[in-house]
């Protein structure tokens, strides 16, 4: 993996576990939620702050130890790429079951481009830092 490949996704990885800490900080605080929520949506939310911190956590210390160019930042990186592509596809599959997507344009974009990102970023990082492990 080139350094600026390394560093890339070192620094994604951060902005991403960031930004997910964020999220949940806003949901809590200001309110997220759609304006018609569906049966079940708070129960599922409800379910998602303490493993997704730890997700979190893992994104924030793989980058850190990537941009150091430490094995376990790969190692970190790769368990955070299933962990992201795995709430990617969670929400995205929730979502359209659950009519979220339809609620408004705006909950289509925000709620479709996160888990666009989570599960593209985590395929991204399980191609390139799973190659480089080899």
């Amino acid at each position: 993996m080139t350094d600026d490949r390394r560093r890339l996704i070192s620094a994604l990885e951060i902005v991403t576990g960031v930004g997910i800490l964020l999220f949940w900080i806003a949901f809590f605080t200001v309110g997220m939620a759609p304006e018609n929520p569906p049966p079940g949506y708070f129960a599922y939310e409800h379910s998602f702050p303490l493993p997704d911190g730890l997700m979190c956590i893992l994104l924030i210390a793989a980058g850190i130890l990537l941009m150091k160019n430490r094995r376990a930042g790969m190692i970190l990186s790769l368990i955070g790429a299933g962990a992201l592509i795995f709430l990617g596809l969670l929400d995205f599959s929730f979502n359209l079951q659950n009519g979220v997507y339809a609620a408004s344009v705006l909950d289509m974009v925000i709620n479709g481009l996160i888990n666009a990102w989570c599960v593209g970023f985590g395929l991204f990082m399980s191609i390139v830092v799973g190659k480089a492990l080899k």
